[in-house]
């Protein structure tokens, strides 16, 4: 299908999926609670809602989705579900990147082999997996592909993360980071821009380096800010913050599939990647994640630091196409340019903060816009 502006675009749009983690907190402190276990099991939907690293965070998965109404369906129903469970457990389900009060002095971790192997292989950083983030699958053809498609992703890596950053909130006072979540995650050494190389045995080599040289336990562990799936034929983009609310992940997860399929169809037309060098990419990222849509960011097609804004405004443009193809703007668009609009997610946290005054007032507030339909 050709667009207005002679750019062939994808008649059938590409699966999606989402994995969507949240914090278990007491309502009446805002602590976390490592009742996991007894939340999933009361949720009774093994393949909707499941464990994660820790015993006070549970992880949500949609299942693959042909529409952007799918994917609102399979969120939607995943934190009705998730909320049902926790209310009936005493908690609440809330949807932030990092616990309101901070990490527990205690490592609360899933009783699983591998997260005990994971425990005992790296201590520290371990400790600091607390938090929790949204992963966005989109299905391509092949690897070859995929890996054409994450070296055209890697310039956008920070606009994603000013975009979807809200976690502000630590130890129950705002942190002056748009997303805490991103240097507590940098701990593993593995978090990081995907490498920019040129074929799929070149990825997978810097993948085995990783293992062997014990920066990750497994392939499952090497934790690039987008990658090639290492169970699914898709490319999980992994940078952002967990979204707040059902609208801003369903709109996030129409914006990466809408790039991954911008990304395939210059792929295709041998359009080369924006060239970013690997340390510019990273300070971008770590700009992005102290200041959000509130800084300035380098833009991927001059190289000029510019307002974060008119960088989104720009990712929306190149990506216009595709969202309009598969009637997906309609969605997409005004949510985005509402969440600019409001100052990003960090903003909107840190006024939910103000109003609240208390990080357990703060933490049920966030309860109620995280499943209204449960409130």
């Amino acid at each position: 299908m050709e667009s207005p502006g002679g750019r062939v675009v994808a008649v059938a749009a590409p699966t999606v999926g989402v994995e969507e983690e949240f914090f278990l907190l007491d309502p009446r402190t805002g602590s976390v609670a490592a009742v996991a276990p007894e939340v999933i099991a009361l949720a009774a939907a093994p393949r909707v809602v499941t464990s994660e690293i820790m015993r006070y965070m549970v992880e949500t998965r949609t299942p693959v989705c042909l529409t952007l109404d799918e994917a609102r369906a399979g969120l939607a129903g995943a934190r009705v579900r998730l909320a049902g469970a926790a209310s009936a457990c005493d908690v609440i389900g809330v949807a932030v990147g990092v616990p309101p009060r901070g990490l527990p002095r205690e490592v609360m971790i899933t009783e699983t082999p591998r997260y005990a192997d994971l425990l005992r292989r790296f201590p520290d950083r371990a400790r600091t997996s607390g938090t929790c983030s949204c992963h966005v699958h989109v299905g391509v053809a092949n690897r070859r592909l995929g890996l054409q498609v994450l070296r055209r992703l890697r310039p956008w890596l920070p606009t994603l993360l000013a975009l979807t950053a809200a976690s502000p909130v630590w130890e129950g006072q705002d942190s002056g980071w748009a997303s805490r979540r991103f240097p507590l995650m940098t701990g593993w050494p593995t978090v990081r821009p995907p490498p920019d190389v040129l074929s799929v045995e070149a990825y997978d080599a810097e993948v085995r380096a990783a293992v062997s040289s014990g920066l990750a336990l497994d392939a499952r562990n090497v934790y690039y800010l987008a990658r090639l799936s290492p169970r699914y034929p898709t490319v999980e983009v992994r940078v952002a913050d967990v979204c707040l609310t059902t609208d801003d992940a369903v709109a996030y997860a129409g914006l990466v599939r809408a790039l991954v399929a911008t990304a395939v169809d210059e792929a295709r037309r041998g359009v080369p990647p924006l060239p970013v060098p690997d340390r510019v990419l990273l300070e971008s990222c770590w700009s992005a994640a102290r200041h959000g849509l509130a800084g300035d960011l380098r833009d991927p097609r001059s190289g000029e630091r510019v307002p974060t804004p008119a960088v989104v405004e720009g990712l929306l443009d190149l990506v216009g196409p595709e969202l309009a193809a598969w009637g997906d703007e309609r969605i997409v668009v005004p949510t985005i340019e509402q969440l600019v609009a409001v100052g990003g997610g960090a903003a909107r946290h840190r006024r939910i903060l103000r109003s609240a005054g208390a990080p357990a007032a703060y933490a049920r507030a966030l309860s109620e816009l995280t499943c209204p339909q449960a409130s």
